[in-house]
């Protein structure tokens, strides 16, 4: 024979008593279970080795970008970096984060995994290539370039951050060289190739693929 009212907005879980239950001040469970989910926080851990980056953008920009993914990658939610941890956790090397998201139409929900992206930096007029085209050698980074002649070579190069699939190339790339992405483990320099094309894809090689042109704006970011 009373009115109870709610002290935040949320949801609320399944019962936890059931008509004719006897209840007690003291109950440790109570009735229901409100959980709030506009604003709701997201909690994620990068590595240490990201700690530097953003506490840099976050004294030179204040709030940061943050974005909310999926395991499909599909884009859940925007928001921002609302607080970093005092401390790093020895055992696993990573710094708890927390970002908040307007979650107006509910499409985070509590407890629900996802990857989040923080955006720390945009970097302007760089050469971008696809990751896949980065390989590893004892003697550092390098490509296969296809030649004119459909011919490869061996370019040592610098790379940059990488964010998603691209990988930003300090040094030794040029815009508009191909480099070749799939089937690299069996080339050698000066291996004649073939530019297998996708169809559904129009005129763009499915073996090779062209470095971006200037201009590019490349986001370096964390997870």
């Amino acid at each position: 024979y009373c009115h109870i009212t709610a002290p935040i907005a949320g949801t609320v879980g399944l019962r936890l008593v059931d008509a004719g239950n006897m209840v007690h001040a003291t109950d440790p469970n109570g009735l229901i279970v409100i959980t709030q989910l506009d604003p709701i926080y997201v909690v994620f851990s990068p590595s240490e080795d990201s700690l530097p980056q953003v506490l840099h953008a976050m004294g030179r920009a204040g709030k940061l970008p943050a974005q909310a993914y999926d395991h499909l990658k599909t884009l859940l939610a925007t928001g921002t970096l609302a607080a970093v941890d005092n401390q790093i956790d020895p055992t696993t090397l990573t710094i708890r984060m927390k970002a908040v998201f307007d979650n107006h139409e509910h499409t985070l929900f509590p407890n629900q995994a996802v990857n989040v992206r923080l955006l720390v930096d945009t970097l302007h007029e760089v050469v971008v290539m696809p990751t896949l085209a980065l390989q590893q050698s004892p003697q550092g980074a390098f490509v296969y370039v296809v030649a004119p002649d459909d011919t490869v070579v061996m370019r040592p190069i610098t790379p940059g951050p990488t964010a998603g699939d691209q990988t930003v190339v300090e040094e030794g790339l040029a815009p508009g060289e191909v480099v070749v992405t799939d089937g690299v483990d069996k080339l050698q320099p000066g291996s004649k190739i073939v530019l297998h094309r996708d169809e559904s894809a129009g005129t763009r090689p499915a073996t090779a693929t062209a470095a971006s042109q200037p201009g590019a704006r490349q986001p370096r970011e964390t997870r």
